[in-house]
Formats: C-alpha cells, structure tokens, sequence
C-alpha cells in the first residue's frame, strides 16, 4: 500500500493529496475510483413577477465498501444520489425530494471526461460550457440552465481542500460561481445566479467532526466568497481556514425534527465580513432515504452595514446527528 492509496473494507481508494493537476474537461466528470463525490448547485431565482425563489440540486456519486468482483448487471460498484429542494416563501417551508438508485441497468450513472449523472428522470449535465438540469419531483420541477462565464475557481491549496488536520482528511475540490441562470421553475420562466461546486474525495471527516457549516456567496459586484468550518459535537469549531469564522446571530427550530440551526450567522474570513439572513427560516431538508440525514440548506442574502452585497447559499450539516462519511 502507497501513500496514494487508502484502504477500507477490503477496497482500495485513492487518496487526496497535494500537488494533483486538474484538467478540464476531464475534472468536470466522475472519478470513479474515489469514494464519494458530488456535483452541488444552489442559487437565486427571479419570476417574471419579481418574486425570489432559492434551488438547490446536488448529485452525489458513492463507490460502497464492499467486494465488486461479481460480475452480475445487479452489484452495486456505483450508487447515485440526488437531493433537490425549492425555496419559496410564499409556500412557507422547503419543497424537497430525493433520488438513489444503483448504477445499474441504465437507471443511474455518471460518466468520465464531462459533467453527466442522472437518477432516472433527473440530470445534470454539461455541453460547451452551459449545465442544464432536469427535476421532476413530488410536488414542484425544475428546467434549468447555466451559463458559466467566470474563470474556474480552485478552492484551497490549488484545488487541494483541507477538511482537518490529519493528512487524508481533505477533498479536491473546485467551484463555477456566477453562473448565469434561465429557464422555468414550476412550467414558469426565471432568470438568476448560481453557484456550482464539484468535490471528491477518499476519507472525508475526521472522527470527531460532527457537521459542518458552508456557504457560498455571489456578490453583486461579480466577485464570490466562499467559507466553511467542521464542527465537534458540541457545536465547536475544530477545522477551518485560516482567518474563517462563523458567529450564530440567531438559531430557529424546527417544528418536525426539533432541531436547532444557527440560521443566521455573521462569517468573517481574512477578506472580509458579512451577515447572513435567511430567503426563509424552514429550509430543513429530510434527506433520510437516500443519504440518512436531515439538514438545513438555505438561500441567504448577505449584508454588510445592513446593506445587501450578495446573496448565495448556506448549508448546515449535523446538527441533527452527526454526519458519517
């Protein structure tokens, strides 16, 4: 075994470290070999009415820890999973809904050398630099396209993100922020923003890592911001880059689960600093029967002086229970 590899339940993962190459096209397809994997996209949308919605699609690619010598179409080598969610104020809470299903028979897949993963009827896929999305869930859809104009941004160390202090707790991870967004929510047209992130990785967390608290903001000004930090079970933060911080200002609980999530938070980072307000407090997603969680993933704006200089995305992660990767 290499310092390359990582072992779990008899199967060999790559392992993330510092100094890989990205190159695109080929970054933005799946990396089977790796454990896990995710294309994530939020944003804001605007109806002709000029009432604010928020979305959210995420695919997430799982290579399980198990034996996949049999030969058999049914062997579960890949596992595709997919959480969409609706933001809309005047409904009161978030519309969510889920997919998984095994890489099998065609019912889901991910493909190498470009953006393409489906769970039956839902997809995201790239062609010449626009994604397009297709949701059709319980009780809302979304036809969605994104035209990526800004440069690809390479998070952490040249696209090495660092999770935790131990050396295989880290992702490679990049992200297209300021995507331009039309297309329909509900049969009606909108236009927005959008932020996309693709990660992948070998072993995510570290032991003691709860959750985690992120978010990804487009600014008006055309530039982005991105943070994050992983949390213990009591609540403190035992990883974050440097200069990064996340302050609750107010937490609300939620009436189904009795969660509590700092649902508005002041973050700083070396750069800057800046109040996030939720689009809507209840945007708890019930993700149980498919990824075994339940957490908070919300449009926010972002202010500072209270005054509005962007808006994005934040996500909350454990406070439930905690996460396992």
């Amino acid at each position: 075994m290499n310092r390359r590899e990582f072992l779990a339940a008899g199967l060999v993962y790559p392992v993330v470290a510092p100094g890989y190459r990205f190159e695109f096209p080929r970054d933005h397809g799946a990396h089977a070999n790796y454990r896990q994997e995710w294309w994530y996209v939020t944003g804001w949308l605007k109806t002709e009415r000029g009432k604010d919605l928020g979305f959210q699609v995420t695919f997430f690619r799982a290579r399980p820890d198990i034996e996949t010598a049999n030969p058999s179409s049914f062997t579960p080598r890949q596992l595709i999973l997919a959480h969409a969610a609706l933001s809309d104020p005047r409904h009161g809470r978030l519309r969510h809904d889920e997919r998984a299903a095994r890489t099998a028979l065609a019912m889901a897949g991910s493909t190498e050398g470009t953006t393409k993963v489906w769970v039956d009827d839902w997809s995201l896929e790239l062609s010449n630099e626009h994604y397009k999305t297709k949701i059709q869930a319980r009780d809302f859809s979304l036809e969605l396209q994104f035209e990526a104009k800004s440069k690809i941004l390479l998070q952490g160390e040249q696209g090495f993100s660092r999770k935790g202090n131990g050396p295989e707790e880290a992702s490679y991870y990049y992200s297209r922020p300021q995507l331009r967004v039309s297309g329909t929510a509900n049969g009606s047209k909108v236009t927005g923003t959008a932020w996309l992130d693709h990660e992948w990785s070998s072993q995510y967390m570290a032991a003691q890592a709860s959750g985690w608290d992120w978010c990804g903001i487009n600014m008006d000004d055309g530039s982005s911001l991105m943070a994050f930090r992983m949390r213990d079970k009591e609540g403190k933060a035992i990883f974050a880059p440097p200069g990064v911080s996340f302050e609750v200002l107010r937490k609300w609980k939620s009436p189904r689960t009795g969660t509590e999530y700092p649902v508005e938070v002041l973050v700083k980072t070396k750069e800057a600093e800046m109040h996030l307000q939720p689009l809507m407090d209840d945007q708890e997603l019930d993700a149980r029967a498919s990824t075994g969680t339940i957490y908070w993933e919300g449009a926010v704006r972002a202010l500072r002086a209270g005054k509005p200089i962007g808006r994005g995305y934040l996500e909350l992660t454990g406070y439930w229970r905690p996460m396992k990767f």
